[in-house]
């Protein structure tokens, strides 16, 4: 690369972790999280009987909802702080130090959402709503929060639990994620030992012999962790199927089913239009095959690049100054931000050692995020940067909401992300020649057979995790095992059967965190898929009720919000008409090859 790739800039929020305003600020947090605690005890919010519904009692929640709200403002400014050194650093002492005293702190605030759900159980919440202005601007998580109190333990129980959280699943998930970053790797004809996330990387190089050697070698360096990567695994798993079974939730499915506010009937229409849509993503994988002079595509030709020319080499200075101009023909508050993100340093590019792989956006506080990525110089690195500041302007768009307005879930979350990417994709589309156009067609198919074809295979896999690991410990060769069974399942002829991927589980961090990181991503697409094709029939029709999606993707249900436009995501035909649009770019990716 000739140019150096940014790093984000956090002095903004405070000077540095050894700073005062930071640790007067972490000081401060855990006093008002004790004030809060104070104010639960004095009101007496926790579990009850049913109660009337008085003048007092109506004051006194639209007391806890402003003070849990000022709360989260101050914990989400402070954590992601704290968070943005652990995710590029993993060897930051001082980060990860801070990191576990702020968890610490977290633990009474867990509490008190926990007594919050439980004392809005026992309220009229419909009375409520109609009583109180403030209770209607929260009437999404009020009525939330009633039906979360029915799958909750005892006050007891759930204190406890939050008490064994930091020492018990996040330590594993941190475990996880420290390994992985910490990781450095021998490559076959690289001087020097890399960094995983670079490894993976090498996956986009263009010469086959680059992208084998780096296939083996992150292989041999995933069966060098396997055994505490199966560890933090399988006790992660058993710790949801406990704590699921519990709070009176059938499966760990269904509890993620609630998180996402959508129900069982939408996902399975959706998973059912998916499977069938698997010979559709085999022909392009074999027209890609093809392409590369290949009988079959290995796993580690997926993401390998087509076309010839300069087409396929996207710098950084180029990417940005395209993702700059295309979001300014959607509209100019979708270029400021872009915009702004680059002046102000949101992003951090570069891949380096003890930096987590792949990519996410955070909210730092207002309308401000950070953007962490591991950019090559590659359309997939513009497609997931251009992904990852849709999330940054759906947090534009949610940044006159308050935390309990803007709690949006996984699914609806991606939303703006890939109508983002879409638009870049499209761009890219327009303006490239024929080599230029086969290089972004494939990149988007490459990144739509991802989160269609792969992540169902990570939903099969972590399905049949829940269920072994419901019975018994699985052994390393036991989640090899359910990971090829779960590609063969959805890749089936599409990809060369005897070279896979069987440490996919210990790659995806998504594993060791909340459960079913998964299916949202294949909503988020389709949901995005079908937005994007309204937006070209009628722009400005679209516009006009775009941004006022984005903001209110924490205050109703899937169902409620994609209705708006027209869709009925509990029905298989909506999701196979967005289905249809990537099978139409499929024949036109053959017809490229031909």
């Amino acid at each position: 690369m000739t140019t150096t790739l940014p790093h984000w800039d956090m002095t903004p929020l405070f000077p540095s972790l050894e700073s005062e305003e930071f640790n007067l600020a972490l000081k401060q947090l855990g006093e008002r999280i004790e004030d809060l605690q104070s104010l639960y005890d004095k009101l007496g919010v926790r579990a009850g009987e049913k109660q009337e519904l008085t003048e007092t009692l109506v004051a006194a929640v639209e007391e806890v909802i402003e003070a849990g709200n000022a709360l989260s403002e101050d914990m989400r400014t402070v954590g992601s702080f704290i968070g943005s050194f652990v995710a590029v650093n993993s060897k930051d002492a001082l980060a990860q130090a801070k990191y576990s005293e702020f968890q610490i702190k977290l633990v009474p605030a867990g509490k008190l959402a926990k007594r919050f759900n439980a004392w809005v159980g026992s309220l009229d919440v419909e009375k409520l709503i109609e009583t109180s202005p403030l209770a209607r601007d929260h009437a999404f998580s009020l009525r939330k929060a009633a039906k979360a109190a029915q799958h909750l333990m005892s006050e007891a129980e759930e204190d406890l639990y939050s008490e064994l959280t930091p020492s018990g699943s996040t330590a594993w998930g941190r475990l996880h994620s420290n390994i992985s970053s910490r990781l450095l790797v021998s490559v076959e004809g690289k001087p020097e030992k890399l960094p995983m996330a670079a490894v993976r990387g090498l996956a986009h190089d263009p010469d086959p012999g680059v992208r084998r050697a780096a296939y083996d070698a992150e292989l041999a360096a995933w069966e060098s962790v396997e055994v505490p990567m199966a560890a933090a695994l399988n006790s992660i798993k058993a710790d949801s199927n406990t704590v699921n079974a519990r709070r009176g939730w059938a499966d760990s499915l269904g509890a993620a089913l609630f998180n996402n506010n959508i129900d069982k009937t939408s996902l399975d229409a959706m998973q059912q239009a998916v499977v069938e849509s698997f010979p559709d993503f085999r022909r392009y994988l074999k027209a890609k095959a093809k392409l590369l002079g290949k009988p079959a595509l290995a796993w580690y030709d997926l993401f390998a690049p087509v076309g010839t020319g300069d087409g396929r080499k996207w710098t950084w200075d180029r990417a940005t100054d395209f993702i700059v101009e295309q979001f300014g023909t959607y509209s100019p508050k979708m270029q400021a931000m872009g915009a702004r993100a680059f002046t102000e340093q949101w992003i951090d590019a570069e891949p380096r050692e003890g930096k987590a792989d792949g990519a996410f956006c955070m909210g730092v506080r207002k309308d401000e995020s950070r953007v962490m990525m591991n950019y090559s110089d590659s359309f997939d690195s513009v497609q997931t940067l251009a992904h990852e500041l849709g999330h940054a302007y759906h947090n534009v768009n949610l940044s006159d909401r308050t935390p309990m307005q803007r709690t949006t879930p996984m699914a609806l979350a991606e939303t703006a992300s890939i109508f983002c990417q879409a638009i870049i994709v499209q761009a890219g589309l327009v303006q490239a020649s024929e080599q230029e156009s086969l290089t972004i067609l494939e990149s988007e198919l490459q990144n739509a057979c991802q989160v269609v074809v792969d992540i169902h295979s990570r939903f099969l896999f972590e399905k049949a995790v829940f269920d072994g690991r419901a019975k018994r410990e699985l052994s390393v060769g036991e989640l090899k095992g359910l990971m090829l069974d779960a590609q063969r399942e959805t890749y089936g002829d599409g990809l060369d059967p005897n070279a896979l991927h069987p440490y996919m589980w210990a790659v995806k961090g998504h594993y060791y965190g909340a459960t079913y990181y998964n299916w949202p991503y294949t909503f988020g697409l389709l949901f995005s898929t079908g937005l994007y094709a309204q937006y070209t029939e009628d722009p400005e029709k679209f516009k006009a009720g775009y941004d006022a999606l984005l903001s209110s993707t924490g205050m109703e249900d899937a169902a409620s919000l994609t209705a708006r436009f027209g869709f009925d995501i509990a029905a298989p035909e909506f999701w196979r008409s967005s289905l249809d649009i990537l099978r139409g770019r499929i024949d036109q990716f053959e017809k490229l090859v031909s």
